[in-house]
């Protein structure tokens, strides 16, 4: 199995920056496409950034120019530098990716959830 381990969350005043990483574990034959979503309390949860393999990215409309999405396919490792922070962005952050394991299986893991509260 794949796991995945956010880092990163916590509280920062609006306007303020964050980053997230997720790095990923286990009999990781290729790793496809990564990405961060994210649930606000009482809402959906929503696609925030992906990126895939070869590194074309999308985002939401709501973070687009603030939010980065990178990965570092050598540490199966995935980042989201979140800048000029607003209070409606706050919310649980989780990574997520899918790929192929040992035998060529197809996975598609989640973390745990990180949270962001954006808050003066």
């Amino acid at each position: 199995q794949v796991q995945l381990v956010e880092s990163g969350g916590g509280l920062v005043q609006p306007g303020g920056s964050l980053r997230l990483s997720c790095a990923a574990s286990g009999r990781i034959l290729r790793m496809d496409t990564m990405g961060w979503y994210r649930q606000a309390l009482g809402e959906q949860r929503e696609l925030v950034a992906r990126i895939t393999r070869g590194g074309d990215t999308n985002y939401a409309d709501s973070v687009k120019g603030r939010f980065t999405i990178s990965r570092d396919n050598a540490k199966n490792t995935v980042y989201l530098q979140m800048n000029s922070l607003k209070p409606e962005d706050t919310a649980v952050f989780y990574c997520n990716a899918d790929g192929r394991i040992n035998d060529w299986r197809p996975f598609n893991s989640w973390g745990q959830g990180t949270q962001v509260t954006v808050s003066s």
